[in-house]
């Protein structure tokens, strides 16, 4: 099994590469590729994941299609047979793999909702008693479900560095009031959507982030939703409050290495086999709980 770490569609356009997606202009569309690319602590690393990229579309296809009556979405269509004719020689990079979504102006702000205490908002209320300045109750733990779900935004990080937690008034200040108050009610009313899927599977989703953009036709879902790369996915069985809980993401990575004293610095490690192996396995297995589906090739 091999890893795509690349695209390469020739004379198509390309916009740009991220951490994971490749991104090209087709038609007035945007092509959103996922590749098997993995990052740790803000590096791309060495060694991919094999159809991780894959794992990562059909998920959010998935939730696409669940929360459609929420708000819509930019997808155009995710069937390699529909695309334009440009794209057709490079079928086998693309299918099971890529989008092609409709252009947006984004919003300059990440949509988080949390539900439980976990991440940059554990170390805030262990600070402070709050996250992104909203108090909450004393004597939480690592891993506490709140109270109530709760909107938390922070910055789009910019050249790889981390996204800062933001007030709820800042957002405000940087697109106005009504925009400001729909991505909040959005954001909840998906989150609260997925939690409640994610539950009847016997997972948890401790929290999640969203991306929204502005059509002429509205706002819009866009970017990837709801996969273990955007979102903390725990086992309900083995939730325990008061440390670390089993997640479906890429902690056999970061673990790993934690274990070899990489100085987070570039350029990044590969990744033995067996840390590929059992993350590919995590990946499918958040996968097959959160759909009921097998993997299309």
């Amino acid at each position: 099994m091999t890893a795509l770490l690349k695209t390469n569609l020739g004379p198509v356009p390309l916009v740009g590469r991220g951490k994971v997606r490749d991104l090209y202009a087709v038609d007035g569309a945007l092509l959103l590729v996922a590749t098997d690319r993995i990052s740790a602590f803000d590096h791309v690393l060495a060694t991919g994941i094999p159809d991780k990229g894959k794992i990562l579309t059909q998920i959010s296809l998935f939730w696409f299609d669940l929360v459609k009556d929420v708000v819509p979405n930019h997808l155009i269509t995710a069937d390699v047979e529909e695309f334009p004719a440009s794209l057709q020689p490079y079928r086998e990079q693309l299918q099971g793999r890529s989008m092609l979504v409709k252009r947006a102006e984004m919003f300059p702000v990440e949509c988080v909702a949390r539900g439980y205490l976990a991440g940059s908002g554990w170390k805030e209320y262990q600070a402070a008693g709050t996250v992104c300045g909203i108090p909450l109750p004393g004597g939480l733990e690592d891993g506490s479900r709140l109270p109530e779900p709760i909107f938390t935004p922070a910055t789009k990080s910019q050249d790889g560095e981390h996204d800062e937690n933001i007030s709820y008034g800042k957002v405000e200040a940087a697109i106005g009031a009504a925009e400001a108050a729909q991505l909040r009610r959005l954001t909840l009313e998906i989150y609260n959507r997925a939690a409640a899927h994610a539950e009847s599977c016997g997972l948890i989703l401790a929290d999640t982030k969203f991306e929204f953009g502005k059509t002429p036709e509205g706002v819009i879902l866009a970017d990837e939703v709801l996969t273990p790369d955007s979102s903390r996915f725990w086992d309900g069985k083995t939730w325990k409050p008061g440390g670390a809980q089993a997640s479906f993401d890429k902690q056999f990575v970061r673990d790993y290495l934690e274990e070899i004293h990489w100085n987070k610095q570039a350029p990044a490690p590969g990744l033995p086999d067996e840390v590929v192996e059992r993350t590919r396995a995590k990946y499918l297995e958040a996968f097959r709980r959160l759909t009921g589906r097998e993997l299309a090739s």
